[in-house]
C-alpha cells in the first residue's frame, strides 16, 4: 500500500510542478493552407540554427524550452516573416489567412498584442512611413522587445538604413532595458556598420574558410568586384541566391570574387550543401550561427544578407534578392 501511496504523491508533485514554467508553445491555424511547412529561428539565444514547423490540416503546434524572454521569427514560403515574442511558461495562438500573411495575428501575451496593433496601424503605410511609425512606437514602448525588433528591421538591416536615428533610439531601449543582451548585440552591429557603410572601404577582418583557407580584406584585391553573401541551408531565399551565383560567377570571367558566410550550426551540413550545389567559392562556417565574429566584423545581421564591392569599396549592402539579381545582371550581362 505504501508503494502506491508514494507513487500517488509523486504524481501529484510532478503535476503541480509541471513542465510549462520553462516552456513556450505556439498553436496556429491558417486558412487556405492544408499542408505545408515553414521555418522558425531566434534572433539571439533560443533555437540552435533553425527549426521546422509543419502544417497539417491547416493547423500547427510548436514548443521549445524558454527560460527567459526571446524573439522568434517565423519565415513563410513567400519569404515574409512574422515575429513572435516568447516568454517562459506562456503560450500564444496564431491565426490568419495563408493568402494574406500580413494580416496574421498572434495572441497570448502583451508584447504580441502590441505587435498586432503596430501591424494593423501600418497595414497601408509606405516604407518611409513605416520607419516613422516604428520610431514612434520605440519612443512610446522602449521597454518592449517589440522595439528591438522594429529598430533592427527598419533602421539597421533595411535597404535604406538610418544609423544615426538607430543610435538615438537604441539609447532609449538601453535605458529602459539595461540588462538586455540584445541591445548590446545591436549596438555592436551598429558600430561595425558605421565602419562599413556604402562608400567606405571594406573593414579589416579575418576568417577561415571551411577548408582552412585564410580569408581577409586582401582576398578581394585581384578582382574588380567582390560579393560577400550570408546564407543558411534552411533559408530558401538565400539558397536561391547561392545557386544563381553559379552562372553569375561564370559570366564574370574572374572579375567577381565571391565569399559566402554560412550560418548553419554544423560544418558537416554546410559541406553537404556545398557539394550538392557544386559551390566552389570560399565559404566561412564557424558554427557560431548569427554570433559569428565574421558577421559582427562586417555588420551583417540577417539571412540572407550581402555586401557588394568595387575595387575594395562598398557600393551596396543588404540588397533584396531581386535588386541583387538586377545589379549583377547589369555588371555581368
Amino acid at each position: 500500500m505504501s508503494k502506491y501511496l508514494t507513487l500517488f504523491w509523486l504524481t501529484l508533485v510532478l503535476v503541480s510542478c509541471g513542465t510549462g514554467n520553462d516552456q513556450f508553445s505556439i498553436e496556429g491555424r491558417l486558412r487556405h493552407l492544408n499542408q505545408g511547412e515553414f521555418y522558425i529561428y531566434s534572433l539571439a539565444e533560443g533555437i540552435d540554427g533553425c527549426d521546422t514547423i509543419k502544417v497539417e490540416n491547416g493547423r500547427f503546434t510548436y514548443e521549445l524550452p524558454c527560460q527567459k524572454p526571446m524573439t522568434l521569427v517565423i519565415v513563410f514560403p513567400n519569404f515574409s516573416e512574422q515575429p513572435v515574442f516568447a516568454e517562459p511558461g506562456e503560450a500564444v495562438t496564431i491565426s490568419g489567412d495563408a493568402s494574406l500573411l500580413k494580416e496574421m495575428t498572434v495572441k497570448g501575451t502583451e508584447d504580441n498584442e502590441l505587435m498586432n496593433d503596430f501591424r494593423q496601424q501600418t497595414a497601408s503605410a509606405s516604407p518611409p512611413e513605416m520607419a516613422t511609425f516604428a520610431a514612434r512606437f520605440i519612443e512610446d514602448h522602449p521597454e518592449s522587445p517589440v522595439s528591438e525588433y522594429l529598430l533592427r528591421k527598419y533602421f539597421i538591416v533595411s535597404v535604406n538604413p538610418k544609423y544615426q536615428k538607430a543610435r538615438q533610439l537604441i539609447g532609449l531601449i538601453a535605458k529602459a532595458q539595461p540588462k538586455n543582451g540584445m541591445t548590446v548585440r545591436l549596438t555592436r552591429q551598429l558600430d561595425a556598420l558605421s565602419k562599413s557603410s556604402v562608400g567606405h572601404p571594406l573593414p579589416a577582418f579575418k576568417a577561415y574558410g571551411i577548408n582552412g583557407e585564410t580569408i581577409n580584406k586582401s582576398t578581394f584585391d585581384k578582382a574588380s568586384y567582390g560579393l560577400i553573401t550570408v546564407w543558411a541551408s534552411w533559408s530558401y531565399e538565400s539558397m536561391d541566391i547561392q545557386r544563381e551565383l553559379q552562372s553569375v560567377s561564370k559570366r564574370s570571367h574572374g572579375q567577381l570574387k565571391i565569399v559566402s558566410v554560412c550560418v548553419d550550426a554544423s560544418k558537416k551540413e554546410c559541406r553537404e550543401t556545398l557539394r550538392r550545389d557544386s559551390v566552389s567559392w570560399l565559404t566561412v562556417c564557424d558554427e557560431q550561427l548569427m554570433e559569428s565574429p565574421t558577421l559582427h566584423a562586417l555588420g551583417l545581421g540577417q539571412v540572407p544578407d550581402n555586401i557588394l564591392l568595387h575595387n575594395g569599396k562598398i557600393i551596396a549592402r543588404n540588397l533584396p534578392k531581386e535588386e541583387l539579381q538586377k545589379k549583377l545582371v547589369q555588371l555581368f550581362p
